[in-house]
């Protein structure tokens, strides 16, 4: 970890009750063991915020966040991890020294002012090409799109020219080498000679929140392939934590943004005085992505074009802001495209209707998957009303829960108690569950099943999270599913980091915490900790629950490394192993003497 050993930031954190820190942002009351208060990062009226102080741990059971004292002031502040470790150290009055750069550090440091300092040249370079005779196609397809002259100068666009050198000749002339210009991603550098990335492109400046140029896309001009093309990932350059428009929209007054799919939306709504609008970068939106905007709202409206690949991308940013507390609405522009049409055909007043009518982002779900099934059909109505009820289980939250079951019955004509029913049933299912299915009634062996990636991170979860609640139970689980049967980070690392907690005694989930610097990962490995079943189950359902479980993951495990495997020690393993799973119902876990 940059700057500070394991020691001193364990020393941090381990000096930081949590209820104290946050109990100095969130009111707190004290229910039980643990500290409940309205959420910080999503808008609640019911408190759904939950602080352990045995474990050192938070977490929201309405948008799912959590983690350690590290984590809630990361998340809080807009910190860095290595800023967050620093303010907690001064809180609790720590002298943390820092460790002193090492050559390669400050090497690393330098090379990120100049690339900043290059790229602020290129911009400047780009904008005075578009103002000159030669920028004349790229001035006229931006005259045509409707940009004025004060919106180009604002976001500063550009144009590349016909050429094919002309920036990396003028950027030699300042005094810029081959190996620093390499690392820019502004150039393509080949054995018979360097080349513009861009050319005959208008530019789109990127920006980070300090409004420092960090990467350009280009939209070229003609029917070219690619039709819009960005800088490749560098030292300043994440296009997926990064949003475009994002250095303007958090100034705005405002308390929502409006997520858009492309450059040109952004600044056509910019300029309709619609400023509160961003867009991701030539990608699919992210989770890094929704963490960022959720540092400045919770309410984001959605306008990805109207066609089938915006509808696409819809469905897949809304469950990643639903995450992360954001309350996404989407904004129907049909029969125009998107929101530069919309706003051409129609004018600002008329999206701004749209925006008060946009539809809740759980309902247009919803519809995206009735529009599958054939309404007048029975059966095909039924399979609709199931997979509703397997949707409703997104929300964590009884009470919102409950709300949506209410809403969805009266509008697709289904009895509440009907749904809720469905719902309840397939809420005390495990994720991607497999049939219980049997070979013969003596050995009562299951067959081998398929498991998805998400069930299976899904099952981890929950495992982990009934060791940590029940420490007793770990000599039992642990004969059977090993560190080793967990697999794709941060499951591993976190599993092994518990098991060797447990081994020895000590029982610190926080600590664990410590160990992934980056805040999402650290939400992931919190709710390893925090995991329960979506719906309530008595001891008897949840001792057969905690008996799947165990056999799920080892026969995962199994499954996966007979696949990978390569060496024959490791094969003699694998069907000791085989035997021991055969044998798991006479090995059967008790949770009424454990």
């Amino acid at each position: 970890m940059p700057w500070y050993t394991e020691e001193q930031i364990e020393q941090v954190r381990s000096a930081n009750s949590i209820v104290d820190v946050i109990g100095s942002y969130v009111r707190l009351k004290r229910t039980g063991g643990g500290y409940m208060g309205l959420c910080p990062f999503h808008n609640e009226k019911s408190p759904s915020f939950h602080v352990n102080p045995s474990r050192q741990m938070y977490k929201c059971f309405g948008c799912g966040v959590g983690g350690s004292v590290i984590t809630f002031v990361m998340e809080y502040e807009n910190y860095s991890f290595t800023e967050a470790i620093e303010a907690l150290a001064q809180r609790a009055g720590i002298d943390l020294p820092k460790q002193d750069m090492t050559e390669e550090q400050k090497r690393q440091d330098g090379l990120r002012k100049t690339l900043i300092e290059i790229n602020m040249k290129a911009a400047s370079y780009y904008y005075a090409k578009l103002k000159s005779p030669q920028g004349k196609p790229g001035y006229d397809y931006l005259s045509s799109r409707g940009l004025t002259d004060d919106t180009i100068k604002h976001f500063g666009l550009g144009y590349a020219g016909q050429g094919g050198g002309e920036l990396y000749r003028y950027l030699r002339h300042e005094g810029y080498s081959d190996s620093i210009l390499k690392e820019t991603g502004l150039f393509k550098m080949e054995e018979r000679g360097v080349y513009d990335k861009f050319w005959n492109r208008v530019i789109f400046p990127i920006m980070d929140v300090n409004n420092r140029v960090i990467g350009f896309g280009g939209r070229v001009m003609g029917d070219a392939k690619p039709k819009y093309l960005n800088s490749p990932e560098t030292k300043l350059f994440d296009k997926s934590r990064n949003l475009f428009g994002l250095n303007y929209a958090k100034l705005g007054k405002k308390d929502s943004f409006i997520l858009c799919e492309g450059y040109m939306d952004v600044i056509a709504l910019h300029q309709a005085g619609f400023t509160n609008a961003v867009a991701s970068l030539g990608t699919a939106f992210t989770g890094q992505q929704a963490n960022i905007i959720r540092r400045y709202t919770e309410n984001v409206f959605l306008t990805y074009d109207s066609d089938e690949a915006g509808v696409k991308a819809a469905l897949r940013a809304i469950p990643l802001m639903r995450q992360v507390g954001i309350n996404a609405k989407i904004i129907h522009m049909e029969p125009y495209k998107d929101p530069d049409e919309f706003i051409k055909a129609l004018g600002t007043e008329e999206f701004q209707k749209r925006i008060d009518e946009a539809e809740n982002s759980f309902f247009f779900e919803i519809d995206v998957i009735k529009r599958s099934f054939d309404m007048n059909d029975p059966e095909q109505k039924t399979k609709f009303y199931h997979a509703m009820a397997k949707k409703l289980l997104t929300f964590e939250d009884k009470v919102q829960r409950e709300n949506y079951i209410e809403a969805l019955a009266a509008k697709y004509s289904i009895r509440k108690d009907d749904l809720r029913s469905l719902v309840i049933r397939y809420g005390t299912e495990l994720p991607e569950r497999y049939e219980q299915d049997f070979e013969n009634s003596d050995t009562n062996v299951r067959k081998k099943k398929s498991f998805s990636e998400e069930g299976i991170e899904y099952s981890y979860r929950l495992l982990l999270s009934w060791i940590v609640e029940r420490t007793e139970l770990f000599e039992k689980v642990s004969s059977i599913v090993k560190a080793d049967d967990f697999f794709g980070e941060p499951y591993s690392e976190a599993a092994k980091l518990l098991y060797q907690q447990l081994d020895s005694g000590e029982l610190v989930p926080a600590k664990i915490i410590n160990n992934f610097p980056d805040a999402q990962q650290q939400n992931i490995v919190a709710g390893m900790f925090q995991t329960s079943f979506k719906t309530e189950l008595d001891i008897e359902e949840q001792e057969k629950a905690l008996n799947e479980l165990v056999f799920k993951i080892k026969e995962y495990s199994i499954e996966r490394r007979t696949r990978e495997l390569k060496d024959m020690n490791e094969l003699k393993k694998i069907i000791e192993e085989k035997k021991t799973l055969q044998n798991f119902s006479k090995m059967h876990i008790s949770l009424q003497d454990g």
